[in-house]
């Protein structure tokens, strides 16, 4: 099944904690994380979980080993450089951490031109672009991209981020690292009109896990075994 999913040229990815009991060799209180890796909106639905004892780096490059093409990802940096995949970002994450700069605010101030508020406008915009493309094909949706979304993320690039890169410390500090992404992870929705504006479906679907920890649930290795097996779709 991983084969087939790294024949595909676009894929999905996000990791999650998980706390593990009575794992050899390892406090119960340790975090471990799931790495999900998915087909996007095109071609069959395959869903891989890769349980792992830390979020490093090395764990996405060896499961991508040989996957060549475009890889939907939120903000963490530990998918950078992994050769031959272009990364694509999520602005969904981008719009969320913004809001939640907004809002951590006094209420006196939130309706002034903060960095936060300019940068939730942003992303409202190209959100209401994606709208309107939701019947579209794909290159339909590449040519309508180029002409009303690449604007937006110019005028995000080359204005906003220059402007605010030091000045919106709260942007940072709620996990925004949208100012200082590359800039081809920023813009990458517009290299091709199959891709995603966010990484929803990849979040999605490691939701049952989010439920799970969130719920205490904190299964033994061989239980986190099975339920990986039972959650992969093909």
């Amino acid at each position: 099944m991983r084969e087939h999913l790294l024949k595909q040229d676009i894929l999905h990815a996000d990791e999650t904690t998980l706390q593990v009991l009575r794992e050899p060799g390892r406090a119960a209180q340790t975090t471990s994380y799931l790495w999900l890796y998915r087909t996007g909106r095109e071609g069959p639905a395959i869903i891989l979980y890769d349980y792992q004892t830390t979020r490093a780096s090395k764990h996405p490059r060896q499961f991508l080993s040989g996957f060549k093409g475009y890889l939907h990802v939120d903000g963490y940096a530990g998918y950078h450089g992994i050769p031959d995949v272009t990364l694509v970002g999520c602005w969904a994450h981008a719009r969320r951490k913004f809001d939640e700069a907004l809002k951590a605010l006094p209420e006196s101030k939130r309706s002034s031109p903060v960095a936060a508020k300019e940068g939730l406008n942003f992303c409202n915009q190209l959100f209401a672009i994606e709208r309107d493309l939701k019947e579209c094909t794909p290159e339909e949706r590449y040519q309508i991209r180029q002409e009303r979304s690449r604007p937006v993320l110019d005028a995000f690039w080359h204005g906003y981020v220059p402007r605010n890169r030091k000045c919106c410390p709260k942007c940072v500090r709620s996990g925004n690292l949208v100012l200082s992404e590359p800039v081809g992870k920023i813009r990458g929705v517009l290299q091709d009109g199959r891709l995603e504006i966010d990484n929803n479906r990849s979040e999605r679907s490691i939701k049952p896990f989010v439920i799970g920890r969130k719920t205490g649930c904190s299964p033994i290795p061989r239980v986190v075994q099975r339920r990986v097996r039972s959650f992969t779709v093909s």
